[in-house]
């Protein structure tokens, strides 16, 4: 990228010059007209040139992430987080543990055979469980002054490119020929585009949204992982906060995030713990980001169910999201973090089952249509 971007210089400092020298000074003799149109031609192929390195340097530039935190751990993978709290008793069971599938209502034979693998049914009391979970957990962002949102999860190309999904998540998405839009998988993407190419009275920030839809992702990458179940799916619901703020306040909205986060588990009483995310295992635009991992009987294992990312300025800049300060238009700080996904329903019925193969559901769910039991 800086060897492109030195080249770049180069022909532009060249093209420069053509441009001046093409310029005639004074009236032009027969010599001076030759000169001038060979300077032109010259001019012609360096411009070619750098509309040619250019477009190098910018696909370049692209996918350069957003630098990590200095907080953040090194590491290229989720084995390098690092936990920084555990909480709620980790239950140990006096009776042979059942997964979600054998406990819930899930029907992944006929969801493969309508659409492949990694779709299903969620059926009766499952699915009413469910509905309420998300239910829930908007009640709980509405409550705390999120605006609820229902975003379209068609979305043009400059959208994902601006969100940090393109050009370098482009396997994993889900695009619609003819139409050019992509399938969001994450209505961060419809949310941070409420605000795109706009200056924001900063008297009105932060911005608080709550996102609900339905998100697609291929998971191209997670072939042979998380075959069984629920858990990775290529169609999924979510309620997704995303946060527009000034930068000097970044930083403590992100801790708010996370304590939102906690205080949805907690309402639960799903046993979980908190990680920093490696730097090497960050998506492009999160300088920093947190996972909270709920314990899952079945797997033995903590397993993520949420993740909110602070992505300072990266989003902003490629959306021209900006406001004014001191006279100056400056770019804002966006964020992002999951309020609920359907991976809190596998922890929920691992965590509440019985010997009997009922699970119990937590009472807090219980006025949001959930029934008693599953």
């Amino acid at each position: 990228m800086l060897e492109v971007d030195e080249n770049w210089r180069n022909i532009q400092a060249k093209v420069d010059l053509l441009r001046s020298e093409t310029k005639p000074k004074g009236r032009p003799d027969d010599s001076l007209v030759a000169y001038l149109q060979q300077k032109k031609l010259e001019l012609q192929e360096a411009e070619l040139e750098l509309a040619q390195i250019i477009v190098k340097r910018d696909d370049l530039l692209a996918k350069v992430p957003n630098p990590p935190d200095e907080t953040v751990p090194d590491g290229s993978d989720d084995e390098d987080a690092v936990v920084i709290k555990e909480i709620g008793a980790v239950k140990e069971f006096p009776f042979p543990v059942k997964d979600h599938l054998e406990l819930g209502r899930f029907d992944m034979e006929r969801g493969a055979k309508l659409s492949g693998a990694r779709f299903t049914y969620r059926m009766g009391n499952s699915a009413l469980l469910e509905l309420a979970l998300y239910r829930y957990a908007i009640d709980v962002l509405t409550k705390k002054g999120f605006t609820l949102v229902l975003p379209p999860v068609l979305v043009r190309e400059d959208a994902m490119y601006g969100t940090g999904f393109l050009p370098t998540e482009e396997s994993n998405l889900y695009k619609v020929q003819p139409d050019e839009l992509y399938l969001t998988g994450t209505s961060e993407v419809a949310l941070a585009g409420i605000h795109q190419g706009e200056i924001l009275d900063n008297a009105s920030l932060p911005l608080k949204y709550a996102g609900y839809s339905t998100c697609f992702r291929r998971e191209a990458g997670a072939a042979g992982k998380d075959t069984r179940g629920i858990f990775r799916l290529h169609q999924f619901d979510k309620v997704e906060m995303f946060v527009f703020c000034l930068p000097e306040n970044s930083k403590a909205m992100h801790e708010e995030i996370l304590s939102i986060e906690e205080e949805i588990v907690q309402g639960i009483g799903i046993p979980y713990r908190v990680v920093i995310t490696a730097a090497g295992d960050l998506g492009p635009s999160a300088a920093k980001k947190y996972d909270i991992e709920a314990w899952m009987p079945a797997q033995k294992k903590y397993r993520e169910i949420t993740s909110c990312s602070n992505t300072t300025s990266y989003q902003a800049r490629r959306l021209q999201i900006r406001t004014r300060l001191d006279n100056k238009v400056e770019y804002i700080n966006t964020l992002n973090g999951t309020a609920m996904t359907a991976r809190f329903l596998v922890a929920l019925l691992e965590n509440f089952q019985d010997e009997n193969g009922k699970v119990k559901v937590p009472d807090i769910l219980l006025g949001y249509g959930a029934p008693e039991y599953i």
